[in-house]
């Protein structure tokens, strides 16, 4: 075959393999049987690979999933992306409206536009020259990160489209069948289950090596075209199809006089939403009229334009074991419910928020009362409702400052005049941060070189790291305006955090700062875990079942991640890209001995050697006990450490044993 033969033929089959996807993955019909596709997309590849001068990247062939990145580049939003305030009300929606009204021209809506509220990843697709090239996760709306690779092994994302240059907004989804599918496959494999099809999906694309979206059957799902043609939103989702893009088909239009009919909608939406194909909370209402929408503007984060009406909460019942005090970033004392185990919502909950005191005594909540609990989109799902009637005999009301005061033994609390809140007393947030940030990079937990006192003061001084994630958003430009450096400094301290993007389960664990969690209460949890998704989940039996373990580090634990502050930042850290890396060894070869590191090693500090004593498996602690295997003794010893040891009869091994030992 000719040069201009094999072009020709490539042409075609080009349109018929993309007609062929477009019928399958976005239509959900076929006009052939998939072995067929698969030979068309196999000739289509071998004449590529005869005539590679002829590829181009809107070719069916450039789906293939590349060589994993080494971390995902940040990418500003040309247009920041936004997220919807939320209603539950028709009284709510009313308002909405009401104020818009006295805002606009003529003081009159026309239009609402209506689409269902996708549950999935929020995604940005650029188009140049009708061509596919950058894919950018939300981020915080105004900065995200490029998962082009990922997004391009999505077969219902056209690789071309036909105009010159667009942006395409839309949610990453998995529909309900296929999740189903997975986990039947995660089953037959013995391995756990997915939770649920939003944070696969998200999770999928977050992954470094696009091989792995490649084998998820992700969707992209269109709701917006970026355009400086004055659309409504109706044309836009109208374009939208006409370019090849998969919308919901769930999006109306009502007049301003069709404002009865739009409740009916939702109302009718709550029910049959079940039998759709994805996942959904909710419906978006817009003003059709996109320079109207435009012209209101955005407050903080969300435009006035546009509300998400989000439907009733999914409720369920279970039982309080326990209620612990998370104290917060800020210092605030927020009480949670630990219940036995119950699915709400597509996922497995295990503790409710309860607010603060007056929510307890208002409630009237107790330990080992029987509870109605639901959850509307938040983090930590809620208490609505003690059923009395099962209320077991001699409960007590709960006690808040006895609670404090047994499980915080040595901090003071105080509750401001007209709070609702106790915090910690004479603890400012500024101080809290700095605190958390420099355990976050102290050398017992992830070791970040330059991360030292002065430094985290500048850092939060200029408003530049407001949390524990914020850290993983500084750039060498913004660090190097500070007076503390220079560009080279800056530069180092950037890339010494990038390198803590994959810490060890323990040295992660042992970062957060968890009450009465050290370094070995730390190592001890990732070897009964295996995993920071398994220690999240974990109960209080499982947590009591380590023998290090008692009953008020148990409750620390289970306060630290039952805190919502602490699951967004555990959230927003795998959004950065921190992936934690699992315990995988079970045979360590000191597994059971315990050890006890006293004096000056001329080859490592005290606490490396204790790290490397913890990879091996041992246990080290600070006291010798009968149960010590041995004294590893250096310079200057600790006099009743070793007197101790040769008393209880403990063997001592000088530094050349030691390294033998770690060897």
């Amino acid at each position: 075959m000719t040069k201009i033969e094999a072009e020709k033929r490539i042409i075609k089959l080009r349109k018929l393999i993309n007609d062929y996807r477009y019928h399958y993955h976005v239509l959900d019909e076929s006009i052939m049987s998939e072995a067929a596709a698969d030979s068309l997309k196999h000739e289509l590849s071998l004449l590529e690979t005869e005539f590679p001068e002829l590829i181009t990247p809107d070719s069916p062939t450039q789906r293939v999933a590349g060589k994993p990145l080494d971390k995902f580049t940040k990418v500003a939003h040309e247009k920041r992306m936004i997220s919807l305030a939320d209603v539950f009300s028709e009284e709510e929606v009313k308002d909405w409206i009401t104020r818009n009204e006295k805002l606009i021209p003529g003081g009159k809506i026309t239009e609402f536009f209506t689409d269902i509220k996708m549950d999935g990843l929020a995604c940005s697709l650029k188009y140049r020259d009708g061509v596919f090239v950058q894919a950018v996760t939300r981020g915080d709306g105004l900065v995200g990160e490029d998962v082009t690779l990922n997004v391009k092994t999505i077969e219902n994302v056209p690789l071309k489209i036909d105009v010159d240059v667009a942006e395409v907004r839309g949610e990453i989804v998995i529909f309900k069948k296929d999740f189903e599918r997975l986990n039947e496959l995660q089953r037959k494999k013995g391995e756990a289950e997915f939770a649920n099809p939003r944070n696969l999906a998200a999770g999928s694309i977050r992954q470094l090596d696009p091989r792995i979206a490649a084998s998820r059957p992700l969707k992209f799902i269109a709701y917006d075209l970026v355009t400086p043609d004055s659309l409504t939103w109706k044309e836009a989702y109208e374009k939208l199809r006409a370019f090849g893009f998969q919308t919901s088909n769930e999006d109306k239009v009502f007049k301003s006089s069709e404002i009865r009919q739009l409740f009916k909608y939702i109302n009718d939406l709550d029910e049959y939403r079940k039998g759709l194909k994805f996942n959904t909370d909710g419906m978006v209402i817009k003003i059709n009229d996109r320079a109207v929408y435009d012209s209101l503007g955005i407050v903080g984060k969300t435009p006035r334009g546009a509300v998400a009406f989000k439907f009733p909460a999914e409720e369920s019942t279970t039982v309080v074991r326990d209620i612990v005090i998370s104290i917060g970033r800020t210092g605030a004392a927020t009480p949670v419910a630990i219940l036995d185990p119950v699915a709400v919502a597509g996922t497995t909950v295990r503790h409710a928020s309860l607010h603060n005191a007056d929510e307890i005594a208002r409630l009237d909540v107790r330990i080992g009362d029987t509870v109605i609990i639901y959850k509307a989109g938040d983090i930590i799902p809620q208490v609505k409702e003690v059923l009395v009637s099962l209320r077991p005999d001699k409960t007590v009301p709960f006690d808040y400052e006895k609670a404090l005061k047994e499980q915080y033994p040595e901090l003071e609390f105080v509750r401001p005049a007209g709070e609702v809140v106790y915090r910690v007393k004479g603890e400012s947030l500024d101080l809290i941060l700095k605190r958390a940030i420099e355990y976050y990079a102290s050398k017992p937990a992830l070791n970040i070189e330059g991360l030292g006192e002065k430094n985290v003061e500048a850092l939060i001084h200029a408003g530049l790291v407001n949390s524990i994630a914020d850290l993983y958003r500084l750039n060498v430009v913004d660090v190097a305006k500070l007076d503390r450096f220079g560009e080279i400094s800056a530069r180092n301290l950037v890339e010494a955090i990038d390198l803590s993007r994959k810490p060890k389960l323990a040295k992660f664990i042992t970062a957060l700062g968890i009450r009465h969690v050290g370094a070995a209460t730390a190592t001890s949890l990732a070897r009964r875990f295996k995993s920071l998704k398994a220690l999240v989940e974990a109960t209080e039996e499982e947590l009591l079942s380590i023998d290090d373990i008692g009953k008020v580090v148990a409750e620390s634990i289970l306060a630290w991640f039952s805190d919502e502050d602490n699951l967004k930042l555990l959230a927003e850290l795998e959004e950065l890209g921190v992936k934690v890396q699992n315990e995988t060894d079970t045979n360590l070869p000191l597994a059971g001995k315990s050890y006890i590191v006293t004096g000056t090693l001329e080859s490592m500090g005290r606490e490396e050697a204790e790290d490397k004593l913890r990879e091996l498996g041992a246990t080290v602690t600070s006291s010798v006990t009968k149960q010590t295997t041995a004294l590893i003794v250096g310079e200057k010893p600790g006099k009743s450490k070793t007197d101790k040891a040769e008393k209880l009869g403990i063997a001592t091994m000088d530094e050349d044993g030691f390294l033998k030992l770690i060897s």
